[in-house]
């Protein structure tokens, strides 16, 4: 931790910051992850100064100033920090992003855990932004070709397919049966309502 301070001294002035500092700070924070006290001091060091941006290339240090940031309650801070931070850990930036607003949650309603389906509406009401996820965020729907075939099928041979026709159906449409039983299930259930 001494070296490294003495090397983020030392380099302050260095745009960009050399390899080995940012190295040594992914690598302490690491090992700093359960000891707050140090992980604070470090995470302080590394966001005041002015090569920060650098620092949070490595998705070590992301996971650390995030973790601090929620330590201390920041939950904006943390937010904030992800959508300009420069990981290329995409998938892993969003599961931060989730946890974030997880622990958002479990303050407000003062629990210790989640059920997934607490989990799920915050995910729906807290997308991560588009920083995170260029591409959109994966959507678990059918695409139209898929749910036209399985409405035909559903209106013109039967609502309540048997297994061998849910295992064609699965085959010609790319899925797996459990998904189109599942998708059945759930015409047949909007179809009564």
């Amino acid at each position: 931790m001494k070296q490294f301070m003495a090397m983020l001294k030392k380099n302050e002035k260095e745009h960009p910051p050399p390899t080995k500092l940012l190295n040594l700070a992914g690598q302490l924070c690491q090992e700093l992850q359960s000891s707050s006290p140090s992980l604070e001091k470090l995470v302080e060091a590394m966001m005041g100064c002015k090569n920060k941006r650098y620092f949070l290339t490595n998705i070590h240090v992301v996971r650390a100033c995030v973790s601090v940031h929620i330590h201390k309650g920041q939950h904006d801070a943390a937010c904030r920090l992800l959508e300009y931070c420069k990981a290329e850990e995409k998938e892993e930036l969003v599961q931060l992003w989730h946890e974030i607003h997880y622990q958002r949650v479990m303050e407000k309603h003062q629990t210790d855990f989640l059920t997934p389906l607490q989990k799920f509406r915050c995910r729906k009401r807290n997308p991560p932004p588009i920083s995170l996820c260029p591409e959109g965020l994966k959507t678990r729907n059918y695409s139209e070709e898929v749910r036209q075939h399985l409405h035909r099928f559903a209106a013109e041979v039967t609502a309540n397919p048997d297994k061998k026709q849910r295992e064609g159906l699965a085959r010609d449409m790319n899925l797996q049966p459990t998904q189109v039983y599942n998708w059945f299930a759930n015409y047949r259930r909007r179809q009564k309502s």
